[in-house]
């Protein structure tokens, strides 16, 4: 009788501990805004239908990779994982089985998270449903496709440790840094990457081409930064996709609407007093006027297409067509978005708090290389902008790439 008493005790309590062990729904709710604030589904997520489900490619200069499972399926996601399996795993960039993580998986920035943090996105990832997906091998040029290396490139870039509160500041500045440098990892695209991937730290969220597109400056510089935009001007940008001086395109547009729309506003304007703190990373790029000849030319193709919509002086409508004048992302010293904007058109996102669309046609089959290259230096160098001159051969080079 002793005996089965003991047993029955032992299970109870066993059976507590499971019960304890289980996830609060204020911490699934919690680990649900992390993962919002991290972006996770735009890496994770191939098919929509399949959330946090991997096979997204993910182009790097070295070539591509795909994102994993991060669904609690047991075989091909993380269902089989233990919290430290996880918490190793987002914090310093190994697997559970020891092997490492290519830093396309932004765990140079992830370490800064707490463990706390780092638990209640498992504790929301554990409530997904299952989905079979097994992971896509790297396509990686040689010798890139050794993970070996990543030892190496860890010895050399990768500083593990937490976000480190400055007492001087203010929590909302805190709390913006903790996003903006750890969870946030914004300067994954706007910090200037070395030849082997990693940042450029003296020359932090200075402004990095990605892909086909620009991730323009995100320091105080005074033309091509955040120098003239207010806190007010950055929270509205991140929780609409736009605001009185520019729109939202891109691979940004995508951040805005999976990420930081949905974000709590105390988050967001955290993040916007952190980065309008910061001085210029970098001196900008001095600039050469353009001669007469030149801005003529881009005039008339401004005359013929896009007064219409942006006005004489480019002052266009806020919040509908963007304005021109000291717009930031126009006079950065690498056109790529500019480039892209004109080749292919945009399409404003659509947000709870910005829900009207508007849209910019395509140029690419109307307009030849010398006729962009001609507005796009008329509208980089107007109304008091100055922006490096963009040549015809940079307008064919863009042209090839896909949008």
């Amino acid at each position: 009788m002793r005996t089965i008493l003991a047993g029955l005790a032992l299970c109870s309590a066993v059976g507590s501990a499971a019960l304890a062990a289980e996830p609060s729904p204020e911490l699934i709710a919690y680990g649900k805004t992390l993962v919002e604030a991290g972006d996770c589904a735009g890496c994770h997520t191939a098919d929509p239908a399949k959330p946090f489900a991997g096979g997204k490619r993910i182009d790097t200069p070295f070539g591509a990779i795909y994102a994993p499972n991060l669904t609690p399926d047991r075989d091909t996601g993380i269902g089989a994982w233990t919290d430290a399996d996880f918490t190793r795993a987002v914090r310093t960039g190994i697997a559970p089985d020891g092997s490492n993580y290519y830093p396309a998986f932004p765990y140079p920035y992830f370490t800064r998270m707490t463990k706390d943090d780092t638990l209640a996105i498992r504790a929301y990832l554990g409530t997904l449903t299952p989905v079979v997906n097994r992971n896509k091998p790297p396509e990686l040029r040689w010798p890139f496709g050794y993970r070996g290396l990543i030892r190496v490139w860890n010895s050399m870039y990768f500083k593990p440790g937490l976000f480190e509160p400055d007492q001087s500041q203010s929590a909302a500045w805190n709390r913006g840094g903790y996003l903006v440098t750890g969870l946030g990892h914004c300067g994954a695209c706007h910090t200037p990457k070395n030849y082997f991937g990693a940042d450029k730290q003296a020359q932090a969220l200075s402004g990095n081409e990605v892909g086909d597109w620009y991730a323009p400056r995100l320091d105080g510089a005074t033309r091509t930064g955040l120098k003239s935009w207010s806190v007010e001007d950055i929270t509205e940008y991140l929780q609409s996709g736009r605001n009185a001086k520019s729109h939202a395109g891109g691979l940004m547009a995508e951040v805005v609407v999976n990420s930081t729309s949905k974000m709590s506003d105390a988050d967001v304007r955290a993040i916007a007093v952190y980065l309008k703190s910061l001085p210029p990373a970098r001196r900008e790029t001095i600039v050469t006027p353009l001669d007469g000849t030149e801005m003529k030319g881009g005039q008339a193709v401004y005359a013929k297409f896009c007064i219409a919509c942006h006005e004489a002086d480019g002052s266009g409508a806020p919040r509908i067509y963007p304005p021109l004048p000291g717009n930031a992302l126009l006079q950065s010293v690498n056109p790529s978005s500019t480039l892209r904007i004109i080749l292919d058109g945009a399409h404003t996102v659509t947000t709870p708090r910005a829900p009207n669309t508007g849209e910019m046609p395509p140029y690419a089959r109307q307009l030849s290389d010398g006729e962009i290259a001609a507005v796009t230096n008329y509208i980089r160098n107007s109304w008091g902008n100055a922006a490096p001159l963009v040549t015809p051969a940079q307008v064919a080079k863009a042209r090839k790439q896909e949008p």
